[in-house]
């Protein structure tokens, strides 16, 4: 099972990074965290990396429904995307609320990973050709 949605898009980094941020927001998604990979990994390891932030989304009534089901599954929670540069490309990633699912064995987090995914593959499917 693969256990992320990934679209390309053809924009500049910053710019698909706030595309991303509308996109999400348009489908009730708010973004809780953002950890920028770069910067951290330059800080901390004098390392350098290309362009790589992970954002933590939360659709709050999905949420609720999900810890409703599982108090545990806050362990996964929020759904990250990923906004990265690979080439000359800029990849958005979500992890796949179906892993949820697959992971806890529990059906009554079916219908919520089910919202889940059409409102996150809307919001890649959105990116394309807008950033």
């Amino acid at each position: 099972m693969s256990f992320d949605r990934t679209v390309q898009v053809d924009g500049d980094f910053a710019a698909t990074v706030e595309a991303v941020r509308a996109a999400l927001a348009e489908q009730g998604f708010g973004v809780l965290t953002e950890i920028d990979v770069t910067a951290t990994l330059k800080t901390k390891l004098d390392v350098k990396m290309e362009d790589y932030l992970i954002l933590g989304a939360c659709n709050p009534p999905l949420a609720h429904q999900a810890l409703t089901a599982d108090r545990s599954i806050g362990l996964l929670l929020p759904c990250n995307v990923v906004v990265r540069r690979e080439g000359g490309h800029t990849l958005v990633q979500a992890m796949d609320p179906q892993a949820m699912v697959a992971m806890t064995g529990l059906p009554e987090l079916q219908p919520v990973a089910d919202e889940a995914a059409a409102r996150l593959d809307a919001a890649l499917a959105s990116l394309v050709g807008r950033a």
